[in-house]
């Protein structure tokens, strides 16, 4: 009876240390996960040690999550560290207001937590998707150069001015953010855009792509279009009265009127095979066009 009760008490004492063993293995984890971020990718921890973010300077695949979220403005173009293809641990810089990773070889990216950011500069990494839905403080975002052919959560972005999508798969896009001045998208393969909602909208860049039509009615404050190398055979630019550049060469254009547009100071309308004659009003002056040979201004089109 004793043997047993022996047996007995020490079975128990084995389940109570596994337990206690079991809960300490489990704070350790949590305890790890509180303080410190992983970092898997050697050149993005080389960078961060390098400009003394990573404050234990050593490759380890790990820093402080403090150093992390003290971090407004992180720079991390191009280096002698190495290239990054992997941004695991950006989720820690909770305090970010700036991200710039140009010329490296991200494929994705998660900006979920990086609630603050208003500038994200990515420009040329191999980056498919992206998804801004968590980011709606952003003003400025350069994503050329990589393969994108749609950005997620953009309309959050009401405070966005500037959006550049030049180099990219596009083949339709639709922008709807108020704020918007700047659009660039050029070299990407678009058929249709939709810059309706875009109503401040000042420049916009859609240079070589497969445009066969624009509607900038809704956009009564653009001054600068550059939409050469396309397929465009009419535009009305009658409600953009404020039109000072114009670049529209090497399309299909069959006739043009800028007669309304009093401000223009730069006309490139040169290439377009089937346009002879560009119409202007009585008195109207450009100081720098550019056109073929077999074109002319004039107050007259038949």
């Amino acid at each position: 009876m004793y043997k047993d009760f022996f047996v007995g008490t020490v079975i128990q004492i084995a389940i109570i240390i596994a337990i206690l063993i079991s809960s300490c293995s489990r704070n350790d984890a949590d305890s790890y996960e509180n303080q410190y971020l992983d970092i898997p990718d050697s050149s993005f921890e080389a960078i961060l040690i390098k400009e003394g973010i990573d404050s234990d300077g050593v490759l380890n695949q790990r820093m402080l999550r403090k150093d992390a979220s003290e971090v407004s403005v992180l720079d991390l173009n191009f280096s002698n560290e190495g290239v990054i293809s992997d941004l695991t641990g950006i989720e820690g810089f909770v305090g970010l207001r700036k991200l710039s990773v140009m010329q490296h070889e991200l494929v994705g990216i998660d900006l979920s937590s990086n609630t603050l950011l208003d500038t994200l500069l990515l420009a040329g990494n191999f980056i498919s998707t992206i998804d801004v839905s968590n980011n709606p403080n952003l003003i400025l975002m350069d994503v050329q150069a990589n393969e994108l052919n749609s950005v997620e959560g953009l309309s959050n972005a009401k405070s966005l001015k500037k959006l550049n999508l030049s180099w990219n798969l596009f083949e339709e896009f639709s922008v709807q953010n108020e704020s918007l001045e700047v659009l660039h998208m050029s070299q990407n393969i678009l058929k249709t855009i939709n810059t309706e909602g875009a109503v401040n909208l000042k420049n916009i860049l859609l240079t070589t792509n497969e445009l066969t039509t624009v509607d900038f009615s809704k956009n009564v404050k653009l001054e600068t279009v550059l939409i050469s190398d396309n397929k465009i055979q009419n535009i009305d630019l009658e409600h953009n009265t404020g039109l000072t550049h114009l670049y529209i060469s090497s399309n299909s254009l069959i006739n043009l009127d800028v007669g309304s547009n009093q401000e223009l100071i730069d006309l490139k309308v040169d290439r377009n095979p089937n346009l002879n004659c560009i119409k202007i009003n009585s008195g109207q002056n450009i100081p720098n066009v550019s056109i073929s040979e077999y074109q002319e201004l004039n107050t007259s089109c038949e």
